[in-house]
């Protein structure tokens, strides 16, 4: 990738790979330290105005929101991590898109649990409010829990979850290529999920279609990825994963007749930042400290051992007992996350044990969640260094506090990005999410080739 495949004003025309930029806001997670004094609240838009301005003034790409549809419990109970509830995605992103002028806006909206006509117009809306500034994170679910808030509840097998997301997609894209010129066409889209026949009330995106980000890593996903996205959000942080990751889903691209410079890979990356190394290593030892609380400690135990740990100090050694696998998840609201629990308790048991840990020191141990620790030199070399040797494409930053979280990033290490050439200094007028991320627009030419006239296009 060379500077001239993004958009933007740049302090020179040479030297390393543009890096893109996401900001992601977190809510209330393993990440977040909601505990601390600087942190506010994750429902106030005030919170929300104050991340997407700090991540404009730093040039960032795009903001990127989550979305969660019940929120979890455990042993019956709320999680303690989400008692602050969780916001729609679509208000927020429509009021931040009248207070942000070039900053993409994000959002994740689940196809299991919606209609195409709704979340086609929906977007659409959003692309047009903005300017083009519109992106669409598709996710799935085969979570009955999740169903039960619906009135599909828990129908739709896990096998079905990317047939039903692909089905969606391409009829959302039906919906967004009808309106051509001054008029809206009929649109019909029949599948195995879907009969809808119809006009749009919205004109077509500004942007032909809003950007497609997906996150999933099972080979499904991946097919999916290659076929759909324009961006896919990853957890593969470490250098060797995220080039394995890359490689692997660049290629699937390609074999579906893409341009894979058209699929950036965008792992989302926590960090902690430093006036010098030592003094971030310092902190981030403080953060994990701060991001696992005791009762934390045996939240995330509870889900590897399926047992009620409330009894166990977290300042004492881990549990002795075996877990229980066959009987019903303590956790509900989401997947098992475990492929092998004894080999992973006996890991832990043997960590504890070789560093002398205590429970809950033992959990911070292995759920770091920082993956960028230095001085602000020493994170700006590691992001331009994974974009130039093919980890990724660019980062969604995660900070550990809400909303201020980010200032530290954009104040230390943005000007450095800047002054190497690998970020914008400026926004180019008129431009588009599609421009900044240097992903071409959706073809009807490109969807004739590909034997799918009504709805595929450079993505699809």
């Amino acid at each position: 990738m060379s500077t001239s495949t993004r958009t933007g004003t740049y302090t020179r025309q040479d030297g390393p790979p543009q890096v893109i930029l996401g900001a992601h806001f977190p809510g209330v997670n393993n990440t977040t330290v909601w505990s601390d004094p600087a942190s506010g609240s994750h429902i106030d838009f005030e919170s929300f105005r104050t991340f997407a301005q700090i991540a404009e003034s730093g040039r960032f790409d795009f903001l990127f929101l989550a979305e969660g549809l019940r929120l979890r419990e455990q042993k019956g109970k709320i999680h303690d991590l989400d008692v602050v509830g969780r916001p729609d995605t679509l208000p927020v992103l429509a009021g931040l898109a009248a207070v942000t002028r070039r900053l993409g806006l994000a959002g994740t909206i689940n196809v299991t649990f919606n209609e195409p006509y709704e979340v086609a117009r929906q977007f659409a809306t959003l692309d047009h409010l903005s300017a083009g500034r519109a992106a669409w994170n598709v996710v799935t679910s085969s979570d009955a829990f999740t169903g039960e808030n619906f009135r599909r509840g828990g129908y739709l097998p896990h096998d079905q979850r990317y047939v039903r997301a692909e089905e969606f997609v391409r009829a959302a894209a039906a919906i967004w290529d009808s309106w051509q010129g001054r008029e809206p066409e009929q649109f019909v889209y029949r599948s195995s999920q879907f009969d809808i026949t119809g006009r749009p009330t919205v004109p077509s995106p500004p942007q032909g279609r809003p950007v497609i980000f997906q996150a999933g890593d099972s080979h499904q996903g991946r097919d999916f990825a290659a076929r759909n996205a324009d961006a896919i959000f990853t957890r593969h942080s470490t250098p060797q994963a995220g080039r394995q990751f890359y490689s692997d889903v660049k290629a699937r691209a390609t074999r579906e007749g893409r341009d894979p410079e058209n699929l950036k890979v965008l792992p989302g990356v926590s960090f902690v930042i430093g006036d010098t190394d030592a003094e971030a290593e310092e902190l981030a030892a403080h953060v994990r400290s701060q991001q696992v609380s005791g009762q934390t400690a045996l939240l995330i135990l509870e889900r590897l051992f399926n047992r009620d740990l409330s009894a166990y100090d977290p300042d004492g050694p881990l549990p002795d007992i075996e877990p229980d696998t066959e009987g019903p998840s303590l956790f509900a609201g989401r997947a098992r996350e475990h492929d092998d629990v004894h080999a992973e308790i006996a890991a832990l048991r043997r960590l504890a044990r070789e560093r002398g840990l205590s429970l809950r020191e033992t959990v911070i141990a292995t759920q770091a969640r920082q993956s960028l620790i230095g001085s602000p030199s020493t994170v700006a070399d590691a992001l331009i260094e994974a974009v130039s040797t093919n980890v990724c494409d660019g980062f969604i930053l995660v900070p550990h506090i809400t909303p201020s979280g980010l200032a530290p990033f954009v104040e230390k290490v943005v000007p450095i990005l800047q002054e190497r050439g690998a970020l914008r200094t400026d926004y180019p007028e008129r431009s588009t999410l599609r421009d900044l991320l240097g992903i071409a627009p959706p073809s009807r030419q490109e969807s004739a080739e590909n034997d799918a006239p009504v709805f595929a296009s450079a993505g699809l």
